[in-house]
């Protein structure tokens, strides 16, 4: 017996596989035309200045090893790209000493960039009574005698970049921004009542990743 011919079911055979192929077809131009886009524009990591960094309480304790470490420091970022967006989410910022945090981290507002945007951030960042290894006591000992101590004020986070309506995937973005403090030359820095300011116009590394 053979089987009967049925020139509807071809017919719908054929219309599904030819809407198949346009849809397959169109995602492959939009994805054409996303990526030269992508690499016309090419976008710029975005640019951060450590401004100044206010010092409130900075004691450390011998027996036990303990640092207690408040400040405000005032961290501006910029925008470079003139066609280009950019979404920071997830920003935490916190310092640290030779690598050891020595902050809790705070975690900054969600804030979208346009195109040669300024923004600027003012946080507190607080570290009451944290443990520090010896070796690093005795560094920052070291260091505070000798009147220089040198933090690292560090973001880590994540950024989209935004071109037009279209939006990227998320991709990792590490800051970071040494700042000298002086504990010796008052003429660096200034009192503001019982706190130290220190104009620092330093510029910070930034790491973008996957």
């Amino acid at each position: 017996m053979t089987e009967e011919y049925c020139p509807h079911h071809q017919d719908g055979h054929q219309l599904v596989k030819r809407i198949a192929i346009a849809i397959v077809g169109l995602l492959i131009v939009c994805a054409i035309v996303v990526l030269l886009v992508w690499a016309i524009l090419h976008p710029s990591k975005p640019r951060f200045l450590l401004q100044d960094v206010t010092i409130f309480a900075f004691n450390l304790s011998t027996a036990p090893h303990l640092l207690t470490s408040n400040l405000q420091i005032t961290l501006a970022a910029r925008n470079p790209n003139s066609r280009i967006g950019i979404f920071y989410r997830k920003l935490d910022i916190f310092a640290s000493y030779r690598n050891q945090q020595i902050t809790l981290p705070t975690l900054l507002p969600t804030t979208y960039q346009g195109h040669r945007d300024f923004t600027i951030w003012s946080p507190f960042l607080y570290g009451n009574d944290v443990p520090v290894a010896p070796f690093l006591q005795a560094g920052l000992s070291a260091d505070m005698n000798g009147g220089l101590v040198m933090l690292d004020i560090k973001v880590f986070g994540h950024l989209k970049w935004k071109v037009g309506s279209w939006i990227s995937r998320r991709y990792q973005i590490n800051v970071h921004c040494p700042a000298y403090i002086s504990f010796s030359d008052r003429i660096k820095g200034f009192q503001v009542g019982s706190a130290m300011k220190y104009q620092l116009l330093q510029t910070c590394r930034v790491d973008i990743s996957l």
